[in-house]
């Protein structure tokens, strides 16, 4: 397949790119930085600003399905309005292009820990990660409404973090995934990569969210 990439250099999509490599796919990456990704072979690289509908759409178009790992960074002070804007951005330009397949990835907040009670409306949620997951939050309630597009929306479990590839997951829906005795829920972040190349590939999950652990 032909897959536009965003976000390839971010913690999550730096191991979506290898997946979908391995798995002989051609990858258009947009980056703002193209010269932050070194050549490799079934690898485009184009310049594209995501937070412009028009240049994503120009940089996406053709392509069979489009996956957006874009997060403006945890730290930036601004991240709640530039993820919103970002992914508005994504999706308008995906349209536009007349792409039908996206897969967005979001984050852990909006799980249900219990009936009507989502992760980051809980006391213990992280201040330093709030307003990006509220931002996550809000991302999965616009593309709700969407019904133009063969849309997929990711959320990862609380412990998302830098492992081996094990090629084994778990799949669950709006629920926060248990973990094992005490421990929280977790998944390696190259697992997360196959769970999302293997939803491209085979799709599950159209118009639906779902959520991944090992």
């Amino acid at each position: 397949m032909n897959i536009a990439l965003i976000g390839a250099t971010g913690f999550v999509g730096s191991a979506i790119l290898p997946e979908l490599l391995s798995r002989g796919h051609q990858v258009t990456v947009l980056a703002r930085t193209p010269s932050r990704l070194a050549p490799q072979t079934g690898l485009t690289v184009l310049a594209a600003d995501v937070l412009n509908a028009a240049q994503v759409a120009q940089a996406v178009a053709g392509a069979d399905a489009v996956i957006s790992a874009y997060n403006p960074g945890w730290s930036e002070p601004k991240i709640y309005e530039l993820f919103l804007q970002g992914t508005q951005a994504i999706v308008d330009g995906v349209k536009a292009a007349g792409v039908r397949r996206l897969l967005l990835v979001g984050g852990a907040g909006s799980l249900l820990v219990a009936p009507d009670l989502q992760l980051v409306d809980t006391p213990q949620f992280p201040a330093e990660y709030k307003q990006g997951a509220l931002a996550a939050r809000e991302a999965l309630n616009r593309i709700k409404g969407e019904t133009t597009l063969d849309w997929s929306f990711v959320s990862p479990p609380i412990g998302l973090a830098p492992g081996v590839r094990t090629g084994q997951y778990r799949l669950g829906a709006d629920e926060l995934l248990p973990g094992q005795g005490e421990q929280p829920a977790g998944i390696s972040v190259p697992d997360l990569a196959v769970a999302i190349v293997d939803e491209i590939e085979q799709p599950k999950h159209l118009q639906r969210r779902f959520t991944v652990a090992n």
